[in-house]
């Protein structure tokens, strides 16, 4: 039986070395390539043909194929035959909504990893597709928290710079569309996590997302 050729994107070594791991230990697998960002992803997909890719959700921003949402847009466009299993730390229903409809084979959050990839990779093998465990339900916002008054207190520039980042565009991205300097963008990024007080492009996204806020 001829083996499932697999490609593994992520920016973190011990990341991929552990998901290389995890994969070859199953003979009917076999790892041909890694990458640590999306253009890399993308020149190895260019060099020979695979049956899958496992690739974390974010990725650095320098890449001109960007990470998430749009990369995996990119990836079904272009490479419609390969499978794809994305790594994420995201719980937020939306998103992963979203890379059901775009036809990922699986979602399978980081801290889950060791306990979810071997079912993930039968369900692969069986030509199916791999329902993730429920990520616990999280909240970045207290009820009492003046949502409002926190979104006002963006800048008009800051405020777009979110509506965007949140539509799955990169900071790159963002850059070249606003004409601006990728360190810029992510400044003003930044500074707009502050006032809304989240910490994280996880919990960033969850703010924004469960409470409409560009909608």
């Amino acid at each position: 039986m001829e083996k499932l050729k697999v490609i593994i994107a992520d920016d973190h070594p011990i990341v991929l070395l552990g998901v290389r791991e995890l994969v070859e230990r199953d003979p009917r697998f076999c790892v041909v390539g890694e990458a640590v960002c999306s253009k890399g992803l993308i020149e190895l997909l260019e060099q020979q043909p695979v049956d899958i890719v496992i690739s974390d959700y974010n990725m650095p921003a320098d890449s001109p194929y960007g990470d998430g949402l749009k990369l995996v847009d990119y990836l079904k466009r272009h490479y419609p035959h390969v499978q794809i299993l994305i790594l994420t730390m995201i719980s937020n229903h939306l998103i992963l909504t979203r890379l059901q409809e775009l036809g990922v084979v699986g979602v399978i959050q980081k801290n889950q990893l060791h306990t979810e990839i071997e079912l993930a990779l039968n369900a692969i093998a069986r030509q199916s597709t791999y329902q993730s465990l429920e990520p616990a339900k999280t909240s970045v916002i207290d009820s009492n928290t003046a949502i409002d008054e926190r979104v006002a207190s963006l800048s008009p520039k800051e405020f777009e710079i979110l509506r965007l980042f949140v539509a799955g565009k990169s900071v790159s991205d963002i850059a070249r569309s606003q004409s601006r300097s990728a360190k810029t963008i992510s400044a003003q990024k930044i500074s707009a996590m502050r006032k809304l007080e989240v910490s994280s492009d996880q919990d960033l996204l969850t703010y924004c997302l469960e409470r409409s806020i560009f909608n």
